[in-house]
């Protein structure tokens, strides 16, 4: 099955640390994200491997909540989150890059890997339009960060 990528890269001018912070600031979404509506957090500790929430979104309309998982983190570097939606696997990989002493490049690469079947075809029919919505819905999560780290540092 063909698998669809979206990489979406924002330079936000505050070092890593709290870049990261506000990135693996699972509770505080609701109040960062403008496009998560609610978080139910499944795991009790810190931020890590095996850290589990359900992220409710609206997305091309319809209101759509899904159960994330963490199954990599090197912190401050990157993490990687995995979710499986109606006959689709999808990993999402965020990666940290110092961009000089106050500056970090975030890269997001979103991708959705179809099982097959009738949902498979779905995920290949709307492929484009699905990006599109993704490629938005990445852009404008990375810019709330930016807003809510800049911000904190003035």
């Amino acid at each position: 099955m063909a698998t669809s990528s979206v990489v979406v890269e924002r330079l936000i001018l505050a070092p890593p640390g709290p870049v990261w912070q506000a990135l693996t600031d699972i509770r505080g979404w609701e109040r960062t994200l403008s496009g998560v509506e609610r978080i139910e957090v499944l795991t009790e500790g810190d931020f890590g491997v095996g850290t589990r929430w359900r992220e409710t979104r609206r997305m091309l309309g319809k209101e759509a909540t899904e159960e994330m998982r963490v199954t990599a983190c090197e912190p401050p570097e990157r993490y990687v989150v995995e979710a499986d939606s109606q006959g689709t696997h999808y990993v999402s990989e965020f990666s940290l890059l110092t961009a000089g002493p106050e500056a970090t490049t975030v890269r997001l690469t979103f991708r959705a890997e179809p099982s097959g079947g009738f949902t498979g075809l779905l995920a290949k029919v709307f492929g484009k339009l699905g990006a599109r919505a993704v490629r938005r819905a990445i852009a404008r999560d990375l810019d709330d960060v930016a807003a809510a780290v800049e911000h904190r540092g003035r």
